[in-house]
């Protein structure tokens, strides 16, 4: 496999062939694949977790300073407060607590990990190159019109352009299952994240 067909978007079809980078082609047949982008992608989900889940244990929470009831002759479990964890409303036994899930990834590992995510849409056959990204007006319908042409209605996409202009922006906005990336920003977890990777032909060579 050297090259991909070039789709017109305005009616679908094969315009010209364009070479594969040679980033791309020469991790077509990466046999730590699979290893590498879960590693990549499990990073990139933790670096977005915020940490900020918290409870309280059995001193933090308030109230319960006084014993419920005396020590003996009652019948019932020494108790000595109401916000012990064996009570409703009470502590959290080692319960969650704010902590940072921060995982770092040499930059060098985390490029490669983009260029085998593009190489394996390429074998699978889930990257799709158009000459152009656009559309004349602001219009959801004019989008949904080139998701039509490429028979791409009802999949996650991904579209990726060198820069997008307001139109394409406003337009593709209330479509949720299709997003937008610049070429600069694109990373392994946003490619694996969809099942068509839709890309410019321009943008195609800058990668």
């Amino acid at each position: 496999m050297d090259s991909l067909d070039v789709r017109d978007i305005a009616t679908g079809g094969t315009i010209e062939s364009v070479a594969i980078p040679e980033n791309i082609r020469k991790y077509l047949d990466y046999k730590k694949a699979a290893a590498l982008l879960h590693e990549v992608v499990v990073a990139h989900q933790a670096n977005q977790r915020q940490g900020t889940h918290a409870t309280k244990t059995r001193a933090e929470v308030r109230g319960g300073g006084r014993k419920p009831w005396r020590q003996k002759h009652t019948g019932r479990a020494r108790q000595g407060s109401i916000r012990s964890p064996l009570f409703r409303k009470g502590g959290v036994v080692f319960g969650p607590k704010p902590r940072d899930y921060y995982q770092a990834l040499p930059a060098n590992k985390k490029r490669t990990a983009k260029y085998v995510a593009l190489a394996q849409r390429v074998k699978n056959g889930d990257m799709l190159v158009v000459n152009r990204l656009g559309v004349e007006q602001p219009k959801t319908r004019e989008f949904a019109r080139i998701l039509s042409t490429l028979s791409l209605n009802g999949k996650r996409i991904l579209l990726v352009a060198q820069t997008f202009d307001e139109n394409i922006r406003r337009a593709s906005r209330n479509i949720s299952r299709a997003g937008l990336a610049r070429v600069a920003d694109l990373n392994a977890y946003d490619i694996m994240n969809c099942v068509k990777l839709v890309i410019t032909k321009e943008a195609l060579q800058c990668l």
